[in-house]
């Protein structure tokens, strides 16, 4: 027996020897700027200025990071090289184009990240050779438009985002060959009209996101294409009313969410077609009146919280239907007085009363309150919505008008007066005179972008109650007036970033009473001085980024107290402005990288410690990070950055006990025994941290959690190692315990 196993050994050398040569040559392979993990087939090459995919990569690499690099073009066949590859990353990497057949070759690739880059187009074969991929980010770029077969070879794609990109147009069949695709991100873009085929041949789609654009109107048709949706998420889009004749077929939908849009009416039969429908988020709308819905004979979950609702008898059926079909509900009073601020499912029907004959306040609320007639009915008639300009095009069925890119000279009139959408960017008027906008009392999103606007006149915005969105960015204003925004009480987006501001118009800013999100990036702020942001209670969202400013002041954030995102990224801030976040405890989100900081002391986050989730502190020029500079955070902080910094050392942050991102990519960290107790951190976290030892020489472009064998010199790690491996001696009182716990131990290890 032994003597044929020996046989068969020999006979097989012949055929493994060949191979471990290649393979161990292949293993020794590694770009000079690169980490190479040869136990686990991964090449990393982060932030290395990189203009070309580096050669000499193994060719059984199965996982490549070249995020943060400037490679700018994918060229034809780029990675034709190494046809093992699983996973490649190539976000923050500046790719402008991405040639046909760039990836031709890659027929095992998994995971396809091109996030964050500046692609404004696909051609058409730029994905050929990915029949296996099942996820591809393309989320954060510059995309204006998707050409029908750009996706037609993916047909193993799970997940596509196209979040935070500038579309305004999905055209029919624009996701052609996605049979397998689960999850479509949409949003975070600029759509306003997708084409009725728009979703056709996504059999196994089951979620849909589309919050955060420019949806005049419930898309219904288009939608009920992905017949299989089970979660439709349609948050952040200016919808004023929603009808069964929108058409939304879905029978398999459990979850909608159409929060914080401009829902003024809801058709009780407006989602009759949707009969597994069971949870529908309906918060932050306008909705005065809610009738019982009839068709989800499943809902179990109503949200109605931020709604204006009117508490009194017409609301009696509401709140017999939603105890009668148990649904669970939030929301609160919005009238009458005596109800104000109670909540809705604390409420009996005889609470709910009707007004008093000659009570002259609930005569004026109830008036105030009046269902207002809702835009875009059946009862419209085709002809009833007027003229258009000569230069502009007029869409009865959207009721978009646009004169984009028309060489206007002065601000046009006549459109029609149901228009929800004006688009006039693109033209040249420097100043916008009083009562610009005659009789659109409906227009919701009005866009003025690239028109060398100089001034807003007083009253330019009168008489637009509906709009929500504003759109100023890229002009020549240096300030606005109060009475320049008058007439717009329901304005929530502004957006003036790119233009001259030298400081924060904060007296027109007093005329926005809903305002959600300001946009003042890559303008020529220097600071943010007390009394800026008076008056903007419902500020959510702030963006400075790319100005000059120097200087929070304390308190100048105090009034926006709902504030959840705070971008100062780019600025000129020499420290972490600690006073100014205080009053802020709703904050998630706080961007700070790209400011000359350097250091940060203890207790620079103490007053968002509760709330915040996500700090962005890389690009900062940090070289000295205190002990407890942390102090506070950890209970739900998600997210760390501090890549591309200067830090050399790193105290251990053991209270950040819920990270789920950390980045230490791109910092000289010496590894000595200064750094060991960050060592041990790290290798108790299971999470890709980036941290890389610059020095000293034997260490360098090892991976700080895994450099062990730099530590073990230090005295701290003896000691610890000494101090677990020594057993001390049980006294002899001790004894009887020590043997009823071994006994138990014994019982319960039997047990299990």
């Amino acid at each position: 027996m032994a003597g044929s196993q020996s046989v068969s050994v020999v006979l097989l050398l012949p055929l493994l020897l060949p191979l471990g040569p290649t393979w161990h040559a292949a293993a020794q392979r590694c770009p000079q700027t690169c980490i190479c993990d040869n136990s686990r087939r991964h090449v990393a090459c982060q932030h290395q200025n990189l203009t070309e995919v580096p050669n000499a990569i193994p060719e059984l690499t199965q996982r490549l990071d070249l995020q943060g690099n400037m490679l700018k073009l994918i060229p034809p066949a780029a990675f034709r090289d190494l046809p093992y590859l699983t996973h490649l990353d190539l976000r923050h990497c500046q790719v402008e184009l991405v040639a046909e057949g760039a990836f031709r070759g890659l027929g095992r690739l998994l995971l396809l990240n091109l996030a964050s880059n500046r692609l404004n187009a696909l051609p058409q074969e730029a994905l050929d050779g990915l029949g296996s991929l099942r996820r591809l980010e393309l989320e954060g770029n510059l995309l204006e438009e998707l050409r029908p077969g750009t996706f037609g070879a993916l047909g193993a794609l799970a997940t596509l985002n196209l979040a935070h990109n500038a579309l305004v147009y999905l055209p029919a069949m624009a996701f052609q060959g996605l049979v397998r695709a689960r999850w479509l991100q949409l949003s975070h873009n600029a759509l306003s009209v997708l084409a009725p085929d728009a979703l056709a041949g996504l059999p196994a789609l089951r979620r849909l996101s589309l919050h955060h654009n420019e949806l005049q109107s419930l898309p219904g048709s288009t939608l009920s294409q992905a017949r299989g949706l089970a979660r439709l998420e349609l948050g952040h889009n200016p919808f004023t009313y929603t009808s069964e004749e929108d058409g939304l077929v879905l029978p398999g939908l459990r979850e909608l969410r159409l929060d914080h849009g401009a829902l003024q009416a809801l058709d009780p039969r407006a989602f009759a077609h949707c009969p597994r429908l069971h949870t529908l988020d309906l918060r932050g709308n306008q909705l005065d009146a809610l009738q019982p819905l009839q068709g989800p004979g499943q809902l179990r979950r109503l949200w109605l919280q931020g709604n204006p609702l009117r508490c009194d008898c017409r609301a009696r059926p509401l709140l017999q239907w939603l105890a009668r079909a148990r649904v669970r509900s939030d929301g609160a009073c919005g009238g009458p007085q005596r109800l104000r601020g109670e909540a809705l499912d604390a409420l009996r029907p005889s609470d709910l009363r009707c007004p008093r004959a000659g009570a002259e306040e609930e005569e004026e609320e109830v008036a105030a309150a009046r269902p207002r007639a809702p835009a875009g009915t059946s009862k419209e008639k085709a002809g009833e919505a007027g003229p258009c300009p000569r230069a502009c095009v007029c869409a009865p069925e959207s009721r978009h008008s646009s004169c984009e890119g028309r060489g206007l000279q002065v601000v046009p009139r006549g459109f029609p007066n149901d228009t929800q959408l004006l688009d006039l960017r693109q033209n040249h008027f420097p100043l916008v005179p009083r009562e610009a906008f005659p009789g659109l009392g409906q227009l919701v999103s009005l866009h003025l972008q690239h028109c060398g606007i100089t001034e807003l006149e007083a009253g330019a915005l009168a008489g637009l109650g509906s709009l929500l969105y504003l759109y100023l960015s890229d002009n020549m204003l240096s300030s606005l007036s109060a009475a320049s925004l008058e007439g717009a009480p329901c304005l929530g987006y502004l957006y003036l970033e790119r233009n001259r501001f030298l400081q924060v118009p904060g007296a027109a800013l007093r005329a926005l009473p809903s305002l959600f999100s300001l946009h003042l990036q890559d303008n020529a702020l220097d600071r943010l001085a007390l009394g800026d942001l008076a008056g903007v209670r419902a500020l959510r969202w702030l963006y400075l980024s790319g100005n000059r400013i120097t200087e929070v002041s304390p308190g100048a954030l105090g009034p926006a107290q709902e504030l959840e995102k705070l971008h100062l990224d780019g600025n000129e801030l020499r420290e972490v402005p600690t006073a100014a976040l205080e009053g802020l405890p709703a904050l998630l989100e706080l961007q700070l990288s790209g400011n000359p900081l350097r250091a940060l002391r203890d207790g620079a986050f103490w007053p968002v410690g509760r709330s915040l989730q996500h700090l962005f502190l890389n690009s900062s020029g940090l070289e000295q990070i205190s002990p407890g500079a942390f102090s506070g955070l950890g209970p739900r902080l998600q997210s760390l950055h501090l890549q591309k910094n200067q830090l050399q050392a790193l105290p251990a942050l053991p209270g950040l006990s819920q990270l789920e991102l950390i980045d230490l990519s791109g910092n000289p960290f010496h590894c000595d025994c200064q750094l060991l107790p960050l060592h041990r951190w790290l290798t108790g976290l299971n999470l890709r941290v980036g941290a890389t030892c610059a020095a000293p020489p034997s260490a360098r472009g090892q991976r700080v959690k895994a450099a062990a064998a730099v530590f073990e010199a230090c005295p701290s790690w003896a000691a610890r190692k000494a101090k677990r491996t020594l057993v001390p001696r049980p006294s002899a009182r001790r004894t009887p315990m020590r043997g009823r716990r071994q006994g138990a131990n014994k019982v319960g290890r039997g047990q299990v």
